[in-house]
């Protein structure tokens, strides 16, 4: 007697499984060598046993039977595989064969016609017919039992049939790990697909590297026992970017396990986008911190406020919330009534906007840029005003520097023409002279060189004072420090104002010589606008003396005149101090005061008084240092 062909079922259903193996072995025409209940057991079996033939289950929980099936050929090329499913898909049947199955049998065909449907395959064809005497070997009785499994069959897949067929949106049923085995005409649409292109799909394709999403839910479902599992995910198609949304229900067996997985699909793009503006908004409204954006009710009461206003005004929510806005508004303005003022311009015009001093919690004022917006409802009612503040208080005094810079450009100007004026008149007119007197005695020729001369050095001071200004200001007066001697240093800048004032009396005096570290050349700058102011606006003798400090030098630059006028020596380091028509361009100081501090210094004027010469002290460290350090 020949060997009857083997058979390996493969379904994770146990139950079903039974049923199967009984039909089969009832029937005479099979040997049932093997079951299995996933995918990769499927394959291991088939490389274990040969078996003539498979019975593959399309919805397994770890490896489906779509994805199964090449493997399993792969180990056991002479098996014939048939697909066992719940669905009654041509696209289905199509993928199946596309992957080397020999047919596709629905779970819906009555279970005795289940082993005539499988000996077609291994016994000689569609015409074939199984072995008599009487058919399929059908033991006594079986009829009942044959109806009752065929029953459970068939509620399985009616099961099934009424969810997918009762949707109108998207939906697809997908086997446990998520391969695609039936989809509807909505949701190929939606992902510019044919139906028939999405079966044996993973839907995890879809997701646009979103696959750890879909996966998360299946096991949620498979494992986690949970009825519903709901995750979004992009979609990108010609048509440009949408957002989907995809609850996945498990569909049952009569012992709660799970057999497929039900997908509804929601294009929830325009939700999205709205979700998506509506958080932008209030991120905006609630972590700005550079605007105070807050509501108002109809009566000018605070009704909401964010971080930027808790920045700028210095009130928590829970100490503002519910008190009236005038306690923003200084007391003059309070009392004058502009906070309401403001209000009902706002509601008149529909908004209002000015600038103006506001008060903080603690007491400080700044100056705020402020709009009020009045709301209404989509009915028209007034729900009250919105109003954003910013804090203005820098940008105020960033214009103010502006202005200030502008005036003291056009001073510079107007000092610098002036100071051009008189020396240029001075060579102007000496030159003259001297072209038109032939006959000029040798004392008043002395005396128009002498002129000549001293307009010149005049108009050098001026160039060199705006020389040193703009490089000032161009490399923030970078230093190249070196060792210097304190005696030396001072010795040096006395000599050099005796070349240019050889008649000056300039006294030195150096208490202890010390060594300190600066620029050279920066530092004579400082000695030697000091001495050139002493010699033009105080009085001989000059005196230069330099003594250790505990942590550096002091250098006093004194003379015997009556020192400055009180209205300039508030502002005597400013660029552009002045004492008038005799002043130059009120640099020289400021340079002093800039050295001084990039050292790491800084230079004080001494009015004279109780035997006190007028004098200028310059403090310097051993070592350069930030200046504030």
């Amino acid at each position: 007697m020949p060997e009857r062909p083997t058979v390996v079922i493969v379904d994770d259903s146990a139950e079903l499984r039974v049923v199967v193996r009984s039909r089969l072995e009832a029937s005479g025409l099979f040997d049932v060598v093997g079951e299995a209940g996933d995918g990769g057991e499927a394959m291991l079996l088939a490389h274990k046993l040969s078996p003539t033939l498979m019975l593959l289950d399309t919805s397994m929980p770890i490896m489906d039977g779509l994805e199964a099936l090449p493997l399993v050929l792969a180990v056991s090329p002479d098996t014939k595989v048939v697909v066992f499913t719940g669905f009654e898909e041509v696209g289905l049947a199509i993928r199946a064969r596309e992957l080397g199955a020999v047919d596709l049998i629905e779970k819906s065909v009555p279970i005795d016609k289940l082993p005539e449907l499988l000996w077609q395959h291994v016994g000689g064809g569609p015409e074939a017919r199984p072995p008599r005497p009487g058919g399929l070997r059908i033991a006594r009785g079986i009829d009942q039992a044959a109806a009752r499994d065929q029953a459970a069959l068939d509620e399985h897949l009616e099961r099934y049939r009424e969810v997918f067929h009762q949707a109108a949106i998207g939906m697809a049923t997908m086997t446990l790990n998520g391969s695609i085995v039936r989809a509807n005409s909505e949701l190929a649409a939606m992902v510019h697909r044919e139906p028939a292109d999405l079966v044996g799909l993973d839907y995890g394709v879809l997701t646009r590297r979103h696959g750890d999403q879909l996966d998360d839910a299946l096991a949620r479902i498979t494992e986690g026992d949970e009825e519903l599992a709901t995750f979004e995910h992009p979609l990108v198609t010609d048509d440009g970017a949408s957002t989907l949304r995809v609850s996945l229900a498990p569909i049952r067996d009569s012992a709660g396990k799970p057999l497929y997985v039900f997908a509804q699909v929601q294009d929830i793009t325009p939700e999205v986008e709205l979700r998506r503006s509506e958080e932008m908004f209030r991120l905006l409204v609630t972590a700005v911190r550079d605007y105070a954006i807050y509501m108002l009710d109809v009566d000018g009461r605070v009704a909401s406020w964010n971080a930027g206003a808790q920045n700028i005004k210095g009130y928590a929510a829970d100490e503002i919330l519910g008190r009236h806005y005038r306690v923003f508004y200084p007391e003059a303005e309070r009392e004058a009534r502009h906070p309401e003022h403001n209000l009902q311009m706002a509601l008149r015009e529909g908004a209002y906007a000015e600038e103006g001093w506001r008060v903080r919690r603690d007491g400080s004022r700044f100056w705020a840029s402020v709009v009020i917006t009045a709301v209404y409802d989509d009915a028209g009612r007034h729900r009250g005003f919105a109003k954003v503040t910013r804090d203005q208080t820098q940008q105020r005094a960033h214009e103010e520097q502006r202005r200030r810079a502008i005036e003291q450009q056009a001073q510079l100007l107007a000092i610098t023409a002036h100071e051009l004026r008189t020396p240029t008149a001075v060579i102007e007119g000496s030159v003259s002279m001297l072209r038109e007197g032939d006959d000029l005695a040798l004392d008043e020729l002395s005396r128009l060189l002498d002129a000549m001369s001293s307009s010149a050095q005049r108009l050098q001071r001026l160039v060199a004072d705006l020389s040193s200004a703009s490089n000032m200001h161009a490399d923030a007066l970078a230093l190249r420090p070196e060792r210097l001697s304190l005696q030396a240093t001072l010795i040096a800048a006395a000599e050099r104002v005796r070349a240019v004032h050889p008649t000056a009396r300039i006294g030195l005096d150096v208490a202890q010589d010390v060594d300190l570290v600066a620029d050279p050349a920066r530092v004579g700058q400082a000695l030697d606008n000091l001495l050139e102011n002493a010699l033009r606006h105080g009085r001989t003798p000059v005196m230069l003396h330099g003594e250790p400090t505990e942590d550096g030098v002091r250098v006093l630059v004194s003379d015997a005149g009556p020192g400055v006028e009180p209205r300039l020596v508030d502002r005597l380091f400013e660029r552009f101090a002045h004492a008038g028509s005799a002043g130059s361009t009120g640099l020289g100081l400021h340079l002093v005061r800039e050295i001084a501090r990039s050292h790491g210094g800084e230079v004080s004027y001494l009015p004279p008084g109780d035997g006190r010469r007028t004098a200028f002290a310059v403090e310097l460290p051993s070592l350069p240092r930030a200046p504030g350090v």
